[in-house]
């Protein structure tokens, strides 16, 4: 895969995680997939409990909350297991196993996160397994867990996450696809499909990351001057959606809310008028009738937001004319599998919200106020 690494210079850390992605999705499913046998070795510590348990519980803070509100999608509509997603601040304060056997699934960038630690040694306490998916694998919340998934990241400088984001993602996909396979909800040969495209999605991700970085900067210069935006997504890109209102909100300190695009008229519609720039998802899987479903319902959307003056900055599927005579500013991201989607649909949205920020003159390697790993409760 030729990279744009090497001919590209980067003014912030950021800015060049955010290119490394190619190459650290690339990594993350070479490292737990070895002769089309997935994450070989890792899981057999778990391996009876991974033939008997219920549910799967998600504890995570943060992005990593966000990669598990898609992985939930992921694993639930391949595999057919339940997931429950919590905030790893709160997994301590309730009972989660009511009447049934789960795994806990802990994610985290650092493997340090206070919160997470708690909520993982809370889960061993009370006799469950867990397995934790993590970017250093050395770290306390790897080393404590009875099964770790290590991601391709690599070390990552930036507070703001990216490429921990994706790798995370691309990780819990992979488990998506082992739980399925394991439970005999796909075939070898549907398995083997599905790993294709995901193999692809590096290559197709590079070969876009100057055009989106260009797009990006291009419309940053028009609504960094907001004060607040609204982020819209259906299904599995809801995960997305709240993900990038909070890299913008992170780094450029205007307030940011990302929502179900359904919920638009459930409250947040009180907010769209002429100065609140509203970012939706809006790709879509042309193979996949139900993904076509929320993506006109997502069109009608639009509609109801340009009705009211807002202003549309849209994530589309390359080849999508109709997005165009709705949208003021739209980014075109390669087609995909739906679920494969919230991988390469993320990107832009970070760009975004880095141009935002260094527009404003804001340092998005050190926001004010966080820290990379948060270490205390």
């Amino acid at each position: 895969m030729t990279s744009n690494l090497a001919t590209e210079r980067f003014s912030h850390a950021m800015r060049q995680e955010i290119y490394e992605q190619p190459q650290a999705i690339a990594r993350t499913v070479d490292g737990h997939l070895k002769n089309d046998i997935l994450f070989p070795g890792s899981l057999h510590p778990i391996e009876s409990a991974l033939l008997t348990f219920e549910k799967l519980i998600i504890a995570a803070s943060g992005s990593s909350r966000h990669a598990g509100l898609a992985g939930e999608i992921m694993i639930e509509d391949l595999s057919g297991v339940a997931v429950d997603v919590e905030y790893a601040s709160e997994y301590c304060y309730r009972s989660t196993h009511a009447a049934v056997d789960p795994i806990v699934m802990v994610v985290t960038q650092s493997g340090e996160t206070a919160d997470t630690i708690a909520a993982q040694r809370e889960a061993l306490t009370r006799g469950v397994k867990t397995i934790a998916v993590s970017n250093v694998a050395e770290a306390t919340i790897p080393r404590e867990a009875s099964a770790a998934l290590i991601t391709g990241a690599g070390p990552e400088l930036a507070v703001p996450a990216t490429k921990s984001f994706t790798t995370q993602v691309t990780v819990l996909y992979l488990m998506a696809l082992f739980l399925a396979r394991k439970r005999g909800r796909m075939t070898s040969e549907v398995t083997r499909s599905y790993l294709q495209k995901l193999l692809r999605l590096p290559e197709a991700i590079d070969r876009n990351l100057r055009i989106w970085d260009d797009l990006a900067s291009e419309f940053a210069e028009k609504q960094f001057r907001a004060e607040k935006f609204l982020y819209l997504g259906r299904g599995v890109h809801y995960a997305i959606a709240r993900e990038g209102a909070l890299k913008l909100k992170e780094i450029s300190y205007a307030h940011a809310e990302g929502y179900p695009a359904g919920e638009l008229k459930h409250g947040p519609n009180a907010l769209v008028d002429e100065k609140l720039p509203v970012v939706i998802i809006a790709t879509h899987d042309q193979n996949d009738p139900d993904s076509v479903l929320r993506y006109r319902r997502t069109l009608e959307v639009m509609k109801e937001v340009k009705s009211r003056h807002g202003r549309l900055v849209t994530v589309a599927t390359e080849g999508d004319h109709e997005i165009t005579g709705i949208a003021d500013d739209v980014f075109f991201v390669p087609a995909a599998p739906e679920l494969l989607l919230p991988i390469v649909e993320v990107i832009p949205l970070q760009l975004f919200a880095y141009h935002v920020a260094t527009k404003k003159g804001y340092n998005v390697d050190r926001p004010r106020n966080l820290v990379k790993a948060v270490l205390t409760e």
